[in-house]
């Protein structure tokens, strides 16, 4: 008997819920949460990006990166600039760069344990096969409105 499609969708939720806990409380003993480490990690792979752009690739609202972003600014991780027009572009600071690389250690135990008891060529067809249904699934992108 085939696996439902909301049994299967529900399953990879789980496994995301339960990555994204891990994370967190393994992130908070370094001194940082998932939403903060990963908006690190966003601006540490677009350097210069304005909010909306970071927003979007974090999957935040505007004015919640906005809030996230603050507080990182206040904790001495990032930097804002001024862009063009009103645009505020985001950088790391070195103490931001240390507390990336923690959150990295962090979140490669938390996948090498999650996924210790598929086999390499398993990872590899699983990673495959999600990266598949994500392209399929993407809307045909519009130019113009």
């Amino acid at each position: 008997m085939p696996t439902a499609l909301r049994d299967l969708g529900r399953t990879v939720k789980q496994l995301q819920y339960r990555h994204h806990r891990a994370m967190d409380r393994r992130l908070r003993q370094a001194g940082t949460s998932l939403p903060q480490w990963d908006a690190l990690r966003a601006i540490s792979a677009r350097p210069n990006s304005s909010a909306h752009a970071l927003a979007e690739v974090t999957f935040q609202t505007d004015q919640a990166f906005g809030a996230l972003a603050n507080r990182l600014m206040e904790r001495g991780m990032i930097e804002r600039v001024a862009g063009p027009g009103r645009a505020i572009r985001h950088r790391l600071t070195p103490k931001g760069e240390a507390t990336l690389r923690k959150g990295y250690d962090v979140v490669d135990q938390v996948f090498e344990a999650s996924f210790a008891p598929l086999t390499v060529r398993q990872r590899d067809e699983l990673y495959r096969l999600l990266s598949r249904a994500l392209v399929a699934g993407d809307p045909p992108q519009r130019v113009g409105l």
